[in-house]
């Protein structure tokens, strides 16, 4: 069993920033990769970047590219989404979210919403 918690969102303006934090528990995190969803009004749920196990390798969606940075501790059981440059149209619900053998686990989602 894995339990993801997400924090760190709210509201900003565009142009600002938002450090988003999910903490895991119940299974070795450090030896899984993590990854990033969004979900805005009306749309389905969307990748928005993902880590390797180690860290060393990450991934983004195209729209987020130069903007948002994936990282985490393993020692702190956390993965971060620092978000720079904020827009519109990235306000959503965040989720994170990674597979363990074949299950796959989502936090509870925390709001982001960025005001023109």
């Amino acid at each position: 069993q894995v339990q993801l918690v997400e924090s760190g969102g709210g509201l900003v303006q565009a142009g600002g920033s938002l450090r988003l934090s999910c903490a895991a528990s119940g299974r070795t995190f450090s030896g899984y990769d993590m990854a990033w969803f969004r979900q805005a009004p009306g749309k389905e749920r969307e990748f928005v970047a993902r880590i390797s196990w180690s860290g060393g390798v990450t991934s983004y969606v195209d729209s987020v590219k130069g903007r948002f940075t994936i990282s985490r501790d393993n020692a702190k059981n956390t993965v971060y989404l620092q978000m720079n440059s904020l827009k519109p149209e990235d306000t959503a619900v965040y989720y994170c979210t990674t597979t363990v053998i074949v299950r796959t686990y989502w936090g509870q989602g925390t709001q982001v919403t960025v005001s023109s």
